[in-house]
């Protein structure tokens, strides 16, 4: 009896953590769909341009990059009052082709790589159709730009590979560049 009461108490002591769920931010390069409803005037589709911004009717030019979809909606719907005081507006994201990253050299397959979700290192590297013979797995980069300073990430395929290091297989963001030499 006394272990079973030792290992309730295990059991009901971790505390549980609340998970934040993911929400999208937008990437220049987005593509979205504004609509205000019973407008048929005010539906657009809209690419995000390299700045970050939109140009919507009645609104003007809007910075959405970094923005989630409920932060777009309500500082449009503020910027219509003047015209429309209880404007319905919509926005939803067509296409995430901003949120790509993009890997190099020794992997069967280079080139630009969509993210639909968020992903790692290994994953990417997985997309890309894996490393090739001749690929130097344990001298891979990830180049990340922030506020646009150059930082360059290591990380060593193999230690990954065999579950070592695991904290090392990166999220990958948005514009990140993998080079595998």
């Amino acid at each position: 009896m006394k272990i079973y009461c030792i290992l309730f108490a295990i059991l009901f002591s971790y505390t549980v953590q609340a998970v934040q769920p993911y929400e999208y931010k937008i990437h220049a390069g987005d593509i979205l769909n504004i609509s205000v409803w019973n407008e048929e005037n005010l539906q657009r589709e809209l690419r995000v341009l390299p700045d970050g911004t939109i140009s919507f009717p009645l609104s003007g030019v809007i910075t959405v990059k970094g923005k989630s979809l409920k932060d777009i909606q309500t500082e449009l719907s503020k910027k219509l009052t003047d015209f429309m005081p209880d404007a319905e507006v919509n926005v939803s994201v067509k296409s995430v082709e901003g949120n790509s990253v993009y890997v190099i050299g020794q992997v069967k397959k280079p080139g630009k790589i969509i993210m639909y979700q968020p992903m790692d290192v290994m994953q990417i590297l997985s997309i890309a159709g894996g490393l090739t013979p001749f690929a130097k797995a344990n001298d891979i980069l990830i180049l990340r730009r922030k506020n646009g300073v150059s930082d360059a990430l290591e990380f060593r395929y193999s230690n990954v590979e065999e579950g070592d290091e695991l904290d090392k297989n990166y999220l990958l963001k948005t514009g990140d560049v993998v080079v595998v030499p």
